[in-house]
């Protein structure tokens, strides 16, 4: 059957074909020349400083949100988080959320492709009527030869002319919003890989903190057994005995309170790779990762490296062109038709030149009266696109912002870890010296309890000041965009908190 029907249209006389070919003609003619209605996008002006405050002297990067960011984790130098990092890219959830969504825009862009194509349809049935004769006399008579069984065989093809940009216009704007997708997908990914990196190295600091106090507990409890010693002898009294356990019992308080932050964070990284929290383990290292060094762009450059800046912009691109959907509304639409088959009462013979029909025409479309509708379209799709500048203005001034208070942070954290390590130097010399005194009957044994809580606070602070300063760098490598190309000069722009 499918044949037969595709020969109907050879069967048409040659004046009707050239009837067909010349609306065609004229229908082609008239879309190559019309103009796409609505505004043509031009990308909107976004307040960005010559500079960062923070960065006086730093090169020129290169960068683009186009280009591959690179392992930028792997600066820190830790192959384990590395590993953790690869899992997070196939296994992350939220991640696979945002590349579903993308894939949803690039379905919608190539249904926005179709539309510039005719669309064909077959459609094949039988149907029973019957038509009263009027006449009640024969009426049962009609009842009964009245009905007719008809057989429809029917080939259709219908093509809308863009004439004034309509189908364009949409299709720019499925392609912003595709490619605004894809940069929330990069978006995405960049945020959970921050925060995976963040997790661990602040799981790696409990680490060092938890070897700090166990450690710290065993000299604790050398001095116990020293106040007991000397107790015992006579030496000292058992208030000095008293004040031993309870700072060795306020330290092991403290190493205890450790697990449970760490288990936070295991169970984090766990939930961030894919993985049940159960189970789910990290065995404990001796090393803190490296704190890495950063090369920082201009500001000119974050407009291009950051996802999220990419992403407001596509969504600019992609509202300009809805202005220009909604402006086409009001001009008319213009479409061309063509249909053709077999139609008979009968099954024999159905598919037979005598039974075939066809029609072909254009058709012409213009809304005479809405209520104000369409312009009611324009107006809510122009405030859209105000929307999104806004958004898009918004988005780089918060980029600038983060760059420059991560940069700060950076700075103001690497002074003061300089003076910290002097005053840890410092609280080591004068335990030491207390100590020697104690043993020897100088002092009492208060005076040792007071310069060791001195010292190990100093000890904790510096590891305090080392995991702010780890979790830092990785924010500001978030808001550089997270990484940058292969072409950057890490000996010339180097950055881990110190000016250069």
């Amino acid at each position: 059957m499918t044949s037969r029907l595709l020969t109907l249209a050879p069967a048409l006389s040659p004046q009707r074909w050239a009837l067909a070919r010349g609306l065609g003609l004229a229908f082609t003619g008239l879309l190559l020349s019309a103009c796409a209605i609505g505004p043509d996008y031009q990308r909107p002006q976004a307040p960005a400083p010559l500079e960062y405050k923070e960065a006086a002297g730093w090169t020129q990067a290169n960068p683009s949100d186009a280009l591959a960011r690179g392992a930028w984790w792997e600066l820190y130098g830790d192959a384990q988080l590395n590993g953790l990092v690869e899992t997070l890219n196939r296994s992350n959830q939220t991640v696979a959320q945002s590349e579903a969504q993308f894939r949803q825009a690039q379905a919608l862009v190539r249904t926005a492709r179709g539309a510039f194509f005719p669309s064909a349809d077959l459609s094949v049935g039988k149907t029973r009527s019957s038509q009263g004769s009027g006449s009640s006399s024969s009426s049962l008579t009609q009842s009964s030869s009245g009905i007719r069984d008809t057989l429809n065989a029917q080939v259709g093809v219908s093509w809308e002319a863009d004439v004034w940009g309509k189908l364009r216009r949409g299709l720019e704007a499925n392609e912003a919003s595709a490619e605004a997708s894809l940069a929330d997908l990069a978006a995405m990914r960049l945020s959970q890989q921050s925060e995976l990196v963040q997790n661990y190295l602040q799981l790696r600091v409990i680490d060092e903190q938890k070897r700090l106090l166990e450690a710290t507990v065993e000299a604790y409890q050398r001095s116990l057994k020293m106040s007991e010693n000397q107790y015992r002898a006579g030496i000292s009294g058992k208030d000095a005995v008293a004040q031993a356990q309870t700072q060795l019992r306020t330290t092991q308080a403290s190493l205890i309170d450790l697990i449970w932050q760490r288990a936070q964070f295991e169970n984090a990284i766990a939930v961030l790779t894919g993985q049940a929290p159960s189970g789910f383990q990290l065995a404990e290292v001796k090393d803190v990762p490296n704190l890495p060094q950063i090369p920082v762009s201009l500001p000119s450059q974050l407009l291009e490296r950051r996802p999220d800046i990419a992403s407001a912009e596509r969504s600019i691109i992609a509202a300009n062109a809805n202005i220009g959907v909604a402006k086409a509304a009001y001009y008319p639409d213009f479409s061309l038709s063509l249909s053709g088959g077999y139609s008979s009462s009968q099954y024999q013979d159905w598919i037979s030149v005598p039974n075939r029909f066809w029609s072909v025409g254009p058709k012409i479309s213009l809304p005479l009266f809405d209520g104000g509708q369409r312009s009611a379209d324009v107006d809510r799709n122009e405030a859209i696109y105000d929307q999104t500048v806004a958004k898009y203005r918004q988005t780089v001034l918060d980029g600038l912002r983060e760059v420059e208070n991560y940069m700060v942070q950076l700075k103001v954290l690497a002074d003061e870890s300089v003076v910290q390590e002097q005053a840890l130097e410092s609280a080591r010399e004068s335990l030491r010296l207390t100590t020697n005194q104690y043993k020897a009957g100088l002092i009492a044994y208060l005076d040792v309890v007071t310069v060791q809580t001195t010292a190990l606070s100093n000890e904790r602070t510096v590891l305090n000041l080392l995991q702010s300063r780890l979790i830092a760098s990785v924010q500001l490598i978030a808001a550089l965009g997270g990484g940058w190309d292969g072409n950057t000069d890490l000996s010339a722009n180097e950055h881990t908190g110190e000016r250069p």
